[in-house]
């Protein structure tokens, strides 16, 4: 029988079905498919192990996850067959084999995501499930000068919850906004991020590119840390997680 082999894989997929990435008994999700897809070809449970939470909706491009199994074949041939096990929605774009010590979620030093909007007077359908869609204009200037006030480590209570514990300090090492014809995207990176943290992030920003809050009202919402502020989480569809990046 072949040894155990710790796995890193990089998986994409489009959220639209799923309830989030992280397992749940009666309900569809990222988690639980990959390990579907893993059982049936090693004859065994899987645990599959991401590099953190994504909400219901919410894409991926660049998830990480690991896994150990008991595999004598070529990397090659597990990605073929898992991807051919696997709905057409999820999908494994690379594997390697990965030192025992590597953790998907605690190896990682930082990750990246992009919210896209879509500004436009029509509803586009070939956009709308990777896109939020806004009718009016927004000042990206100004939401471009507010998103550069979160820049920087600090406690981000205001926007979020941790997944565990109370500590809600995180650093944020880029903020930016930048366009493209009629679609506005949002990068972000972070070391790590709390629960909605992006979207309450966007959701707050947009109100700046309306007019009604300014750069100088987002850092006073920062500073106070609470999430009682006039913000709603824009909506899931926007968010994809882009990148997990390692030492």
């Amino acid at each position: 029988m072949a040894e155990s082999l710790r796995v890193k894989a990089v998986v994409e997929y489009d959220g639209t079905d799923y309830q989030g990435f992280q397992l749940q008994a009666a309900a569809p999700t990222v988690q639980g498919a990959l390990e579907k897809g893993l059982r049936a070809i090693a004859g065994e449970p899987i645990r599959v192990i991401g590099s953190g939470r994504t909400d219901a909706g919410v894409h991926a491009q660049g998830q990480v996850v690991h896994f150990d199994i008991r595999w004598g074949h070529p990397l090659p041939a597990l990605q073929r067959a898992w991807n051919a096990s696997l709905p057409r929605d999820i999908a494994v774009r690379g594997l390697e084999a990965a030192p025992a010590e590597f953790h998907a979620r605690f190896s990682a030093v930082s990750r990246e995501y992009r919210y896209s909007l879509y500004v436009g007077p029509e509803r586009r359908p070939l956009v709308q499930r990777f896109a939020h869609h806004l009718p009016q204009a927004l000042d990206a200037l100004a939401m471009a000068e507010a998103a550069r006030e979160l820049c920087g480590r600090h406690d981000f209570s205001a926007f979020g919850r941790p997944p565990v514990g109370t500590n809600a300090v995180r650093t944020v090492y880029r903020a930016t906004w930048q366009g493209q014809g009629e679609m506005l995207y949002f990068d972000i990176m972070g070391d790590a991020f709390l629960r909605h943290m992006v979207r309450i992030i966007v959701g707050t920003l947009l109100l700046v590119g309306m007019g009604r809050l300014t750069a100088p009202d987002v850092r006073a919402i920062l500073l106070a840390g609470d999430l009682n502020h006039p913000q709603a989480a824009a909506p899931a569809c926007g968010l994809c997680l882009m990148r997990v990046n390692y030492r």
